[in-house]
């Protein structure tokens, strides 16, 4: 009697499919919070910021020295008598012709003056005439800040959707802006599943009973969710039990936004990831063609009627490897990009990773895989690239190691010399 003939399995879906799957259907938070200007940093911006002003909003001098008419200084020497003098934050009167107003960095331009000379260019004349020799001829705007330079009335400076930078509070703040609009940030509670398991500091290293490891993902999970802007709530470390993983699930879903995971997500009998969110709501995306990070999961957990006005809305779910190296590159390729279109950041699915760069591999890659394969590598002093020897996804080091990661397609080998394309990890943690 022959054997039932097998199923055969789904193709793997690519990433560039998974990334507009996961992204496509997403809609930013659409709670705005205010907060101050002081502590924005990072933050997105909920609406767009017009300025109310000019800035700067009146000329003014980007040097010490003297204010001008040009046509006063006809010569190199010229001597001209100083009628006022101007500093910064103190009203200036119209220049009188034949003569020049002594003035500081940011002072406003008296009206009249088209130039400033800057105090070297010039010398001051002794006795009892209080006058200058301007020894170099001026040009009209010369060391002259024009109103409106930096920002006119009535543009558009910061944009909805981005985030914000120390350089762009300054900005904000020299609009008169104490408060911004930004968007809530996305809460998000995530656990770790695995009988193997152990927090460090539980455990002494010499203690470790057979099979068991530290739990390395949940600490740079959770700082990556921070770096992205989240509230995290830290639910710990979930045993292997099919009704645990349910409660702790159903616990998570009414209170935040993301439930995030770390293991159970493969295919073995004590993965229970799987088939708990099917249980609770529904998985619309497993597994994908890449290196590392197979078994990639996102759904949906639905709510209780007790969550209130999110009850209508189910929760967002993904799934991580438990190899830290496969977490680890997943939340910058996939999770990553998935924060910044919840939260309004990500405007454009297209532009859901970087732009990579093109330089050349300094090794060898003689084996092709089938998957689209994400190599941890280092740049090196000549401009090329070294690879980090052992590329197991179980290889933590190699992300420390490492300063990028190339994008080599399925069944691609690298000679050295190829260009290759490399992706910055500042860039992908920025």
């Amino acid at each position: 009697m022959s054997a039932p003939a097998q199923t055969p399995r789904a193709p793997l879906m690519s990433l560039d499919d998974a990334l507009t799957a996961l992204l496509v259907p997403v809609v930013p938070l659409a709670v705005v919070e205010s907060v101050p200007t002081f502590e924005a940093d990072r933050r997105v911006l909920a609406q767009d910021l017009v300025s109310a002003l000019h800035v700067p909003p009146q000329d003014n001098s980007s040097m010490d020295g003297y204010a001008v008419r040009c046509t006063d200084v006809t010569a190199p020497g010229v001597v001209l008598p100083v009628s006022q003098r101007i500093a910064a934050g103190h009203a200036a009167e119209p220049l009188r012709p034949g003569t020049c107003a002594r003035i500081f960095t940011g002072a406003p331009v008296p009206e009249g003056a088209d130039a400033v000379v800057m105090q070297e260019d010039t010398q001051e004349v002794g006795g009892n005439i209080h006058g200058v020799h301007i020894n170099a001829m001026p040009r009209p705007g010369q060391w002259v800040r024009r109103a409106g330079e930096d920002v006119t009335r009535g543009a558009v400076v910061l944009s909805r959707g981005q985030r914000l930078t120390p350089a762009s509070l300054g900005l904000a703040a020299s609009l008169g802006l104490a408060q911004l609009p930004v968007m809530a940030r996305p809460r998000v509670a995530l656990f770790s599943t695995g009988d193997e398991l152990v927090m460090p500091g539980e455990v002494a290293p010499q203690d470790m009973p057979p099979g068991a490891i530290y739990n390395s993902n949940r600490f740079f999970l959770r700082a990556l969710l921070q770096r992205m802007g989240c509230e995290v709530s830290d639910l710990g470390i979930v045993p292997d039990r099919r009704e645990a993983t349910v409660a702790a699930l159903k616990t998570a879903a009414d209170h935040h936004d993301l439930i995030l995971t770390s293991g159970g997500v493969s295919v073995g009998e004590e993965d229970h990831i799987k088939p708990a969110v099917q249980q609770l709501g529904s998985l619309n995306l497993w597994q994908i063609a890449m290196k590392p990070g197979k078994p990639f999961a996102y759904g949906t957990v639905g709510r209780d009627a007790g969550a209130g006005a999110l009850a209508a809305q189910p929760c967002h779910f993904i799934g991580l490897p438990g190899n830290p190296v496969s977490s680890f590159v997943t939340f910058l390729l996939l999770v990553r990009p998935f924060l910044l279109r919840l939260q309004g950041a990500l405007p454009d699915v297209a532009a859901a990773l970087p732009r990579p760069v093109q330089l050349p591999a300094h090794f060898d890659l003689p084996r092709a895989d089938r998957r689209r394969e994400f190599l941890r590598v280092r740049r090196n002093a000549a401009g090329g690239l070294d690879i980090f020897p052992n590329q197991s996804s179980g290889v933590l080091t190699s992300a420390v190691w490492g300063d990028g990661l190339v994008d080599n397609p399925a069944g691609s080998t690298i000679a050295h010399g190829d260009l290759v394309a490399y992706f910055s990890l500042a860039e992908l943690l920025a």
